[in-house]
């Protein structure tokens, strides 16, 4: 008899580990091919460009003086009118971020990601970090294209601004800056409720009626925590001029990425300790 050595089989289909760099790539895939993804941002893009540049449009030097500028939306030059369909996309582009991460609890495709990727928080900062420089790059640019619109309604006015200014540019990169981060936040709330129509209405309170509801609060203490509020601290962002009542640009933006780096730091917590 004659001894026979078996060669260990082979499998046509190579291994691969699991990298931060492939998730990266299958969120970027699932990302683009969503059609929800595509329509979302295209109505945030839109937004801003049509409410700033209407405002620009209709601006009246008599309505604005007859009026009052508000504490916090002053229409007091060129910057704040483009800018007054930030509101709006921040709307759009944070539920953008909570359909991205949510959604996959809807569907019951977050088990199918949590399979593939069984560390769990590659798939966090990979969906951050794929909406966030989306959002910043199209934003920013529709900001850019909302004020050059905006120029030519306000021709010949006194509000009347040219990018070369002192802080305009630096103002609508904030706006695409805060838009990006409200995106990241939109992600974190979705992995964090696990519910897109509970964490859509954490997002519509957190940037908008929170601020409203904490002026039912005594003078001395409302002063002195509005300023902090998420909304308003993002608002600080992009402002043109900085008011009395608010932060400054920088420590806008300090705050506002700390209520999100807060935020995702409890989505990871509960990624990481409970189950899909």
């Amino acid at each position: 008899m004659t001894s026979t050595t078996l060669a260990p089989e082979f499998s046509g289909t190579p291994v691969r580990t699991v990298t931060s760099r492939r998730v990266l790539r299958s969120e970027w895939a699932k990302f683009w091919s969503l059609r929800s993804s595509w329509i979302t941002l295209a109505v945030g893009v839109v937004l801003l460009i049509v409410f700033g540049a209407i405002a620009s449009a209709t601006y009246s030097p008599d309505a604005a003086t007859n009026q009052g500028p508000g504490p916090s939306t002053g229409i007091s030059d060129a910057v704040s009118l483009a800018l007054t369909g930030v509101t709006f996309a921040s709307l759009a582009v944070g539920v953008l971020g909570v359909l991205l991460s949510a959604g996959e609890y809807s569907t019951g495709m977050i088990r199918s990601t949590l399979a593939a990727v069984p560390r769990r928080l590659p798939v966090l900062w990979a969906k951050s970090a794929v909406i966030g420089p989306i959002a910043l790059i199209l934003t920013t640019i529709a900001a850019l294209a909302a004020f050059q619109l905006g120029t030519l309604g306000l021709d010949g006015e006194k509000i009347a601004l040219s990018l070369s200014d002192d802080g305009v540019l630096r103002s609508l990169a904030g706006a695409g800056v805060y838009l990006a981060l409200v995106a990241v936040f939109g992600v974190a709330l979705g992995m964090l409720l696990r519910s897109s129509a509970g964490a859509i209405a954490a997002l519509v309170g957190i940037l908008l009626i929170l601020p409203g509801l904490a002026s039912l609060l005594p003078d001395s203490l409302y002063d002195n925590i509005n300023p902090y509020f998420p909304g308003n601290a993002g608002s600080a962002v992009y402002a043109l001029h900085q008011s009395s009542d608010s932060l400054s640009p920088g420590t806008g933006l300090a705050v506002f990425a700390g209520w999100v780096a807060l935020t995702l730091a409890g989505a990871a917590f509960r990624l990481v300790r409970t189950d899909a």
